[in-house]
């Protein structure tokens, strides 16, 4: 027999061997968990050694990874239950709110109840919510200017619901008859000098100088359009679009309904006697006219003086190097300080002196024969006299051209205001308006009269900021 064959092992001891096997394999199981790569091993060497637990192991595997899995759904789902429940929290609470809204709107305490009702029939305060001139109640007036007022869908009014102290009128003179409009081609029959502003002007200051048992001389006191500031005159700026001389007498002649009240700003000779309405002419208008006491009798017209030739610096300081540049100085030669075109339009029509534009019509020789006897305002256009606003800032040269024109005007008593100023970018525009009311700009001229007098314009930077 051999050597194989000198301790033979029948099927049963096999059997009997490795099931004595069995518990250290289990202890290797057992093992601390610092050594998890010993266990596993032993789980290895199970399987290899008994093929018949591998299906035990995969079930143990599927079932880890199913329990994987049903806990990341059960997060997600803890965290949409979360994320819903924060929403119909704040939404509950949104809705609170809009309710508690509602209950005060529709049950008003106290005090609401008054406000809301007063004046009303058969409540508080029946019959006292109106006075006699309330026409402006609540409006405060701005120092603005309604630049081509006429183009609103409500002239004049708007500008006074706006605040503004001034509005603007081109009128043009037709088959003797004073039309309103921008252009020959925007006139129509109806919207005169006298249908769009004079009438209406003396239709609110009755209403502004009732004549009652309280006030039985309604227009002797002569209080102006807005009520919380009477004193305060509207300016009614009349830009002569046909010829200065041709037009004076039927202005003078429109303005008649408001003179004979008494409504009009006059000069006595001595001093200005302050009304509810000071007319100024600009344009053609001819300053010779204004001053003279023929044209001009009741001297209730006043004149719309050159800003550009006002320009004046500090002691020792040079002429601004753009008045030198236009000739825009006053000295003996009138002629040499009109701009180019006027200069070659007088050249052509030797007799039409007074037709040369806003403030050069009929102008003196001396630049200080502008006073507050004679003139209100100082105007010039922004786009000619200070010139494009280059990467969104106003140069040094700009400025001083500004201070210039302001301290001259000042000097001589008079207004200082720019027309065509730019208006887009907003911001811009916004920018040029704060710099002109902060050095001094006595009248804003203005096209948009919300953004100009409803929004904090003056804190508003633009897209170079």
């Amino acid at each position: 027999m051999s050597s194989l064959d000198m301790n033979p092992r029948s099927a049963d001891e096999e059997e009997a061997s490795l099931t004595s096997s069995e518990p250290l394999l289990e202890q290797d199981d057992r093992c601390d968990d610092t050594k998890p790569s010993h266990s596993w091993r032993a789980r290895s060497s199970r399987y290899n050694r008994s093929h018949s637990d591998q299906p035990r192991w995969s079930a143990i595997r599927r079932d880890f990874y199913h329990d994987e899995k049903l806990l990341r759904q059960l997060k997600s789902r803890s965290c949409v239950r979360f994320g819903l429940g924060t929403l119909i929290f704040l939404a509950l609470i949104q809705l609170f709110t809009v309710l508690s809204c509602l209950l005060i709107v529709f049950v008003p305490d106290g005090i609401h109840r008054i406000t809301d009702r007063w004046g009303q029939l058969g409540h508080i305060g029946q019959g006292l919510s109106s006075w006699p001139t309330d026409f402006s109640r609540g409006i405060l007036p701005i120092p603005c200017h309604s630049h081509n007022d006429y183009w609103r869908r409500v002239p004049l009014y708007s500008a006074i619901e706006a605040g503004c102290i001034s509005v603007e009128a081109d009128v043009w003179l037709i088959h003797e008859e004073l039309y309103v409009g921008h252009s020959l081609a925007s006139l129509t029959p109806n919207r005169t000098l006298a249908s769009l502003y004079v009438d209406p002007l003396v239709q609110i200051l009755e209403k502004q100088n009732p004549t009652t048992k309280f006030h039985p001389n309604g227009n002797v006191s002569q209080y102006g359009v807005f009520d919380t500031v009477p004193e305060q005159s509207l300016t009614l700026l009349i830009d002569f679009k046909t010829s200065g001389s041709a037009l004076f007498p039927y202005v003078l002649s429109a303005l008649e309904p408001l003179r004979s009240r008494g409504h009009l700003t006059y000069r006595n000779g001595t001093q200005t006697v302050n009304r509810p309405i000071t007319v100024v002419g600009t344009g053609s208008t001819p300053f010779s006219l204004v001053e003279s006491d023929l044209a001009n009798p009741h001297h209730d017209i006043f004149f719309d003086a050159p800003l550009a030739a006002m320009w004046e610096g500090f002691p020792g300081e040079a002429l601004a190097p753009a008045l030198k540049s236009e000739s825009l100085v006053y000295g003996a030669d009138i002629e040499a300080s009109l701009p180019e075109d006027a200069a070659a339009e007088q050249e052509q029509h030797p007799g039409s002196e007074d037709d040369m534009g806003q403030g050069m019509s009929g102008a003196p020789q001396n630049l200080n024969a502008y006073t507050s006897e004679n003139s209100v305002y100082a105007s010039v256009s922004f786009a000619q006299a200070i010139g494009h606003v280059l990467y969104g800032k106003l140069s040094d040269a700009q400025m001083n051209l500004i201070r210039g024109h302001i301290r001259g005007a000042h000097r001589r008593g008079l207004k200082a205001r720019y027309w065509e100023l730019p208006f887009w970018p907003i911001g811009l525009r916004n920018y040029v308006w704060d710099v002109l009311v902060k050095e001094g700009v006595d009248i804003l001229n203005v096209d948009d009269l919300n953004g100009a007098t409803k929004t904090d314009w003056g804190s508003k930077t633009g897209w170079w900021s």
